[in-house]
């Protein structure tokens, strides 16, 4: 069961009356969802791999993704599915489910990263037991497919979820350090973009657009822009926005498809409601075909969503589908800088 606190809305015309009177005439709203941290990781814990969306058809990928587990000191188990196939997913809705469920069951198993992301994962959320999720909490990384769970644990449990590196991710310095000093050290993490030139007079890529600045203050939640709006309107979908920053990133989008998902995001009432916005990177994303005659540009796109909110915003973070990709944990407060191009979390994201 999700717990909330209380924000009460007094106007002006309440401010002779006691206090004390309000207590029990004030309605509550869900303003600010409680969220319960997962223990953090140690050499020696056990990370449990699933594969809840799709399916990989080679035996090297595997061989990596354990590999990479044990370079930063952990032990590592397979989910029992984890190389099923069922067309292009990793075994039936079922057998995903299950093998999801039990690593959260397994007292042996210490934290969950999923194998890749792909399609599919949206397909096991009525299947899955929220109830042992909520009472294990556990780490669970993921990004692409994985923001359908990340958001239904969320909405369903109040866990704090990880958007971040897959099994079979590329593990470079970048990636690989920014995980453990968010889940092995407990840190309250700094989110800067690399800051080397290459060499040139001025820094080309990794760049950071301030789309509004400012500062602000909020819950960090979001992911993949076409899988987060996806479950817009199901069971499994957020409903408390305000006071959220939102991060959304894509992959191989048509800048007209990211328009309508924005346009989703505005009609839905969910930009309306949020203090901050941050944009990674939408890879391939570009006009395609005959509908890139007199596209507007994905810079146009998004702002013309986001400016008119008067919010701090900024776009270019390293989050997306991308071999220096950070992790980020749903649900925990941070402040966001839109003009430097950076955020911080408020306090750790692990206990």
């Amino acid at each position: 069961m999700q717990r909330r606190n209380f924000l009460m809305n007094v106007g002006l015309g309440s401010l002779a009356i006691p206090l004390h009177s309000l207590a029990n005439s004030i309605p509550t709203t869900n303003y600010f969802q409680e969220v319960k941290r997962p223990k953090r990781l140690k050499k020696g814990d056990t990370i449990g791999i699933v594969s809840p969306a799709g399916a990989i058809y080679e035996s090297e990928p595997y061989e990596i993704a354990v590999e990479s587990m044990e370079a930063m000191g952990l032990k590592v188990k397979l989910g029992e599915y984890v190389r099923t196939r069922h067309g292009h997913l990793a075994g039936t809705d079922e057998q995903r489910a299950e093998e999801f469920n039990e690593m959260w069951r397994d007292p042996d198993v210490d934290a969950i990263i999923c194998l890749r992301g792909g399609s599919g994962a949206a397909r096991i959320l009525p299947l899955l037991d929220y109830e042992t999720i909520e009472k294990n909490p556990k780490i669970f990384i993921g990004y692409s497919d994985i923001t359908a769970l990340h958001l239904a644990i969320y909405k369903k449990t109040g866990l704090v979820t990880f958007h971040g590196p897959l099994a079979t991710s590329t593990w470079n310095n970048f990636a690989a350090e920014h995980f453990q000093k968010l889940l092995f050290e407990a840190e309250a993490v700094q989110y800067d973009n690399p800051s080397d030139k290459g060499g040139l007079l001025t820094q080309t890529r990794n760049r950071i657009r301030t789309i509004t600045p400012g500062t602000a203050t909020g819950g960090l939640l979001g992911g993949n822009l076409s899988v987060l709006t996806n479950i817009m309107g199901t069971p499994y979908f957020p409903e408390n926005w305000e006071n959220k920053i939102l991060y959304l990133e894509d992959v191989g989008e048509k800048i007209y498809a990211v328009d309508r998902m924005m346009t989703q995001l505005q009609l839905g009432g969910v930009l309306g409601k949020i203090s901050g916005f941050i944009f990674g990177k939408c890879t391939e994303c570009d006009p395609g075909g005959s509908s890139g005659y007199g596209s507007l540009t994905l810079e146009e796109v998004i702002d013309h969503y986001i400016k008119p909110l008067g919010i701090p915003a900024f776009s270019g973070a390293m989050i997306g589908h991308i071999n220096d990709n950070v992790t980020i944990p749903n649900g925990i407060r941070a402040e966001m800088d839109a003009e430097k191009g950076t955020f911080k979390l408020l306090s750790p994201a692990v206990s």
